[in-house]
């Protein structure tokens, strides 16, 4: 399936169509050679990984304990981190949310220095980074997993618990081209950017881990 058939899973998550939940586990290409990972939807997991399918059926069959949380857990993912190479990644909440028309409503100044720290990380993970601060923050905008939008923010510390944190999010959905959608991870321990993302109209989808490469 590739690339389309990843992209088109996505695509249907956020229109709120997901795959069956009979406890399956869908296998598709690696978008990339950078993009190895597992989402997981409500009793369905997507695993993309250039391997035969039959190695991910018996890994997990392997897995003990629950089936359905299987693709998730650290059995699997350490498995999958020695059969590439690469390195197990959080486990995030998966949001998305639909472009909102016209200009933030948050005053934003574009870094334009692409040897910027915070530019130079995001290029390890995303292409078409863009960066904009804000008087105590900043967000950053990328074509990610599958070429989807995705938008990260960052806070600082004597600058929380003023709201500042759903209107960066509110303004990456103005951000994004027309008809995008935007996608966002949040760790789930980390309460108040999951509850600003959701504050901003970024609904729950599933879960998604991904793998690297050392120091990316």
């Amino acid at each position: 399936m590739g690339i389309r058939g990843l992209a088109e899973i996505l695509a249907d998550a956020a229109g709120g169509v997901f795959p069956p939940p009979d406890g399956s586990v869908t296998v598709v290409a690696q978008p990339s050679p950078r993009d190895v990972g597992v989402l997981a939807f409500a009793a369905h997991a997507v695993v993309f990984l250039d391997e035969d399918p039959a190695w991910v059926e018996e890994t997990l069959a392997a897995v003990p304990g629950d089936a359905l949380a299987a693709p998730l857990c650290p059995p699997f993912l350490t498995a999958l981190a020695e059969r590439t190479g690469l390195v197990v990644g959080a486990v995030d909440l998966l949001t998305c949310a639909e472009r909102l028309p016209g200009e933030p409503a948050l005053p934003l100044t574009e870094v334009l220095d692409r040897e910027h720290p915070r530019v130079l990380r995001a290029l390890a993970y995303r292409e078409d980074v863009r960066v904009f601060t804000a008087d105590g923050g900043l967000v950053v905008l990328g074509r990610g997993l599958a070429g989807r939008w995705e938008a990260a923010i960052e806070v600082d510390p004597y600058t929380r618990g003023r709201g500042l944190g759903r209107a960066l999010a509110t303004a990456a959905r103005h951000l994004v081209p027309e008809g995008a959608v935007v996608w966002a991870q949040q760790a789930p321990g980390n309460a108040p950017s999951v509850r600003a993302f959701q504050a901003a109209g970024y609904r729950p989808v599933g879960a998604e881990v991904l793998l690297s490469s050392e120091g990316a």
